[in-house]
């Protein structure tokens, strides 16, 4: 024994082979099952073989330093040149197998750089519904003199949603409140929504009653839309100069107003939008006094079961007669937690809820 420390060299090598032999024993298994599914002469086939390859050439490359170790170790000077010749073997093999080694890490490149973009596809399909959302029910409204606004936005088991809501200026003393619900999920009631939303801003602005505006909206979409979609739809435009809300709900769900220190249904002033293109809407005006609320929302609410129990318009008024002073928005997410603990299974309609009051 010339160099005690080879053999501890050997072990060592012997040791890095069998682990890589192990790796190497079970990426072959996997490079069978690719080969059974894909075919031999699949991308995926490829990689496969080539990680194979590899973790073979590299457990060969150990296990002969640990022969040629022990063999230097043991062996005078001349011999021990010879046999680390051995190591010649590996070398000639990585030669050999040079271009597919190049090729194959090209597909490992190519691979990494779909996987990216599928990454990418996919962060944009989880990113675009909630973009969308924003659209049809943005978080933040701009604020309005002499008005609170609170609002709750809870979308359904789809990925679009056919809820939408808004609130925006039609002239310096009018404010405009908007919510509606078309029938059905899915991308097409999602762009019928967004339609609906932004026509309705250029329609009352063009015209100062509710109702007229309803109408044109009316009229306007009946031939764009597929048959089977409505539109459940409430309009409230609140006049400060004149003190007065001027009201027109096609087909939607009860909305409650406090006011006269009581709680009020403003019930439906016309059929559902997209019914009937000729179909006619009128408009109610009630006077308001400062501290008046009006609270609207979508019949997800509503329709919120228990068994066959519904949580019902009656419910949601309640919660105002209750406590007509409280604030909008916590009045928004009062509501939406009451609905989720009555719910005997998770609510899957889309859920908007606005509430303005005048201050």
């Amino acid at each position: 024994m010339h160099e005690p420390v080879l053999v501890l060299v050997a072990v060592a090598c012997l040791a890095a082979a069998a682990v890589w032999g192990r790796s190497a024993r079970y990426l072959r298994k996997v490079e069978l099952r690719v080969e059974a599914e894909f075919g031999s002469d699949n991308d995926a086939t490829a990689l496969a073989r080539a990680a194979f390859r590899k973790e073979l050439h590299t457990t060969a490359l150990y296990i002969l330093l640990a022969i040629a170790s022990l063999a230097v170790g043991f062996s005078d000077k001349e011999n021990a040149v010879t046999l680390y010749a051995f190591i010649f073997v590996p070398i000639a093999v990585s030669i050999f197998y040079g271009r597919d080694f190049i090729r194959e890490s090209r597909l490992f490149e190519d691979r990494a750089m779909l996987e990216r973009r599928a990454e990418e596809v996919l962060s944009q399909e989880e990113l675009a519904p909630r973009r969308w959302a924003e659209r049809l029910a943005p978080d933040d409204l701009p604020d309005f003199a002499g008005f609170e606004v609170g609002r709750v936005y809870q979308p359904g088991t789809g990925l679009m949603a056919g809820d939408f809501y808004d609130v925006f200026r039609v002239a310096p003393s009018r404010v405009a409140a908007v919510i509606g619900d078309v029938t059905g999920h899915g991308i097409e009631p999602s762009i019928t929504a967004f339609q609906a939303k932004y026509l309705l801003r250029v329609f009352l602005q063009q015209f100062r009653d509710p109702a007229q505006a309803m109408e044109q909206l009316n009229v306007q979409m009946g031939d764009a839309v597929r048959p089977e979609e409505f539109i459940s739809l409430m309009v409230a435009v609140f006049d400060t100069e004149a003190g007065t809300l001027r009201f027109a709900s096609a087909g939607h769900p009860a909305a409650w107003l406090w006011h006269d220190r009581e709680v009020q249904p403003l019930r439906a002033t016309g059929p559902l939008l997209l019914l009937d293109p000729e179909a006619s809407y009128i408009s109610r005006e009630i006077t308001l006094e400062e501290g008046d609320l009006l609270l609207t929302y979508t019949d997800g609410l509503a329709e919120a079961r228990d068994g066959e129990s519904l949580f019902g318009e009656e419910r949601i008024a309640g919660f105002l007669r209750r406590d007509p002073g409280v604030d909008p928005d916590v009045l928004c997410k009062t509501l939406i937690e009451a609905a989720r603990d009555f719910a005997s299974s998770p609510i899957t309609d889309d859920i908007a809820i606005l509430a303005i009051r005048r201050s």
